[in-house]
């Protein structure tokens, strides 16, 4: 029925493929798009349905400005008890003195915390986001490195990974308010407690972006960063599978300051029914389900990366502790640009990344990121990513026989449905 025709009545209690086709229809084509073809970019994955349900409910009709029992509108009572069960919930899975589940996402948790104790033109040591760091680590047309005075370690020419003695001599040298550890393309493991040394050597305060491996860090896989550190930022929705937002964690001295900074700093209302997708997923990350399906992704990353190697690439660092797999291109004749595309056509999804001392640009890069906890999030096993191991060796051959390829992915994606049953968004029952 044209929208033009329909009543108040009517609008009032249509479901989506009723009012606008056009969009229930290209939800529909997107879900399509992700049940036909694997999965592979490492900041990616696929939520749970509870999760889902829960993006899609009530909340997202109230303004709830300020913090539980101190709200600036009425009629709150229940979004307070939803947004302090996802703060509770945070607290106990990841062992802190305070959570703030406001921020929208990963962005804006880093912003709440460099607006919490730094101000304009103050000095951050990061991770320099050409070898593995985030572009709210100082990127100089990102706010982070508008408003502050970013300085950059990297990782050794010869092993890939951080050198902790030549962090502290530029601790040293730079003399920062904050260090910054974490990032987006750093397959090892964040030593936290390493920079916690580092931090305190130089008078600094220290914050981890565990955006990454904080699914890892949940179950008990990769080392927590929570013991120390000042403040803990992430997202949810990479290795914790839940929906696409942030959080920040920290101690229970900073907690007004973060509080502060996040409302009203920078943000106005909170998305309550994102902090209700947000509580979900902490109650599923800590059960032990959770922690099986972390394991897999990481048995899986060890698969690839092993698959990678024996079929002749490079594999930065050699391999991964996390979810994360970082393919180097550069004793190929491949761009991380080309081989995206190549494995586009396979039906595998990838993201070009600049490797360390890439001499390519960001856009052309000579690496591809690749990560486990999608296609893990389908089922998929150590058996199924020896075979994705393979179709991207074969894949990224001068005489690829592309259809044939394209024929394996999606034999893979047949085995392991992707939300049976689902059309991509829930309806309304009137």
């Amino acid at each position: 029925m044209a929208i033009a025709q329909e009543t108040f009545e009517q609008l009032r209690t249509a479901g989506l493929a009723e009012i606008d086709p056009d969009i229930a229809e290209l939800l529909g084509r997107e879900l399509e798009r992700q049940r036909g073809q694997i999965e592979l970019i490492a900041s990616e994955n696929f939520t749970w349905p509870s999760v889902l349900e829960a993006v899609g409910s009530v909340p997202t009709n109230k303004y709830a400005e300020g913090y539980p029992g101190k709200r600036y509108y009425g009629g709150c009572e229940v979004v307070d008890e939803i947004e302090d069960l996802a703060r509770e919930r945070a607290k106990s899975l990841f062992g802190a003195e305070h959570a703030n589940v406001q921020a929208h996402a990963g962005a804006q948790a880093n912003m709440a915390v460099y607006f919490a104790i730094l101000n304009p033109g103050d000095r951050v040591l990061g991770l320099s986001l050409d070898h593995g760091g985030h572009l709210t680590h100082g990127l100089k047309v990102n706010f982070s490195g508008k408003l502050y005075e970013f300085h950059h370690y990297g990782v050794s020419r010869e092993t890939m990974r951080v050198d902790y003695d030549e962090v502290l001599a530029k601790a040293k040298e730079v003399r920062p308010k904050l260090i910054v550890c974490g990032g987006s393309a750093y397959p090892r493991t964040v030593e936290a407690d390493r920079f916690r040394e580092i931090a305190h050597e130089v008078g600094a305060m220290l914050m981890c972006d565990m955006a990454h491996f904080a699914g890892l860090v949940a179950a008990g896989i990769h080392p927590s960063p929570v013991p120390h550190c000042d403040f803990v930022t992430s997202t949810t929705h990479k290795t914790l599978a839940g929906p696409r937002a942030g959080f920040v964690l920290c101690r229970a001295e900073h907690a007004q300051a973060l509080d502060r900074a996040n409302f009203p700093g920078e943000q106005g209302g909170p998305l309550l029914h994102t902090i209700a997708a947000k509580a979900a997923c902490f109650k599923i990350a800590a059960t032990d389900a959770f922690r099986d399906y972390q394991l897999q992704v990481r048995a899986n990353a060890d698969t690839l990366a092993a698959g990678l190697i024996d079929g002749g690439f490079d594999v930065l660092t050699g391999g991964t502790d996390t979810h994360l797999v970082q393919l180097d291109l550069r004793a190929t004749e491949w761009t991380g640009a080309a081989a995206e595309g190549r494995l586009d056509e396979c039906k595998l999804t990838v993201n070009r990344n600049t490797v360390p001392f890439d001499e390519r640009p960001p856009m052309v890069a000579s690496g591809v990121r690749l990560g486990t906890p999608a296609a893990t999030m389908r089922g998929f096993d150590e058996d199924d990513f020896r075979e994705v191991a393979s179709i991207i060796v074969d894949a990224l051959q001068d005489e690829a026989d592309i259809a044939a390829l394209r024929g394996r992915a999606e034999a893979l994606c047949d085995r392991r449905p992707l939300y049976p049953g689902f059309r991509g968004y829930t309806t309304y029952v009137a």
